[in-house]
């Protein structure tokens, strides 16, 4: 499996697919985040912030504008270890946000205020996945799965 960390959709085929209705119900984005050492401002601005610092900026603002499109963040932390599985380079952290649904997010990514706040993302993200997932944080399992 070859992963690549992007910060902006890198295909026209994933920015189509973003614009169309999607699942029904809400759906939970996993952000998996890589954070450049030193925030790099496209504008070429001065800074002494980290790529987390930057990044936790964009966070902050896109915490309080979830709210105007009824979303949430649910879950942010940072990866310590890798229990299963084998990668060239361990991301930095994990945050899960719960839309209504895609047009939600997609409406939220659109507007200005997340433009302005995108800048930080912008400059401190090394890379990142983000993977559309529907169902439930705690699913009922089926009877059988406790066997």
């Amino acid at each position: 499996m070859q992963v690549t960390n992007e910060v902006m959709p890198g295909t026209k085929e994933q920015i189509q697919a973003m614009q169309e209705k999607g699942p029904k119900g809400p759906i939970y984005m996993i952000n998996l985040l890589k954070f450049k050492d030193k925030a790099v401002y496209r504008d070429g601005r001065e800074t002494t912030l980290s790529g987390r610092d930057a990044y936790a900026l964009y966070g902050q603002a896109v915490s309080q504008l979830l709210k105007k499109y009824d979303g949430e963040l649910v879950f942010f932390g940072n990866v310590t270890f890798l229990a299963l599985g084998q990668v060239e380079d361990l991301w930095d952290e994990v945050a899960i946000a719960r839309y209504p649904n895609r047009a939600a997010l997609l409406a939220m990514s659109s507007s200005e205020a997340w433009r302005e706040a995108a800048v930080h993302r912008e400059a401190g993200l090394k890379g990142q996945l983000n993977i559309e997932t529907v169902g439930s944080l705690m699913p009922d399992l089926p009877a059988a799965a406790g066997a």
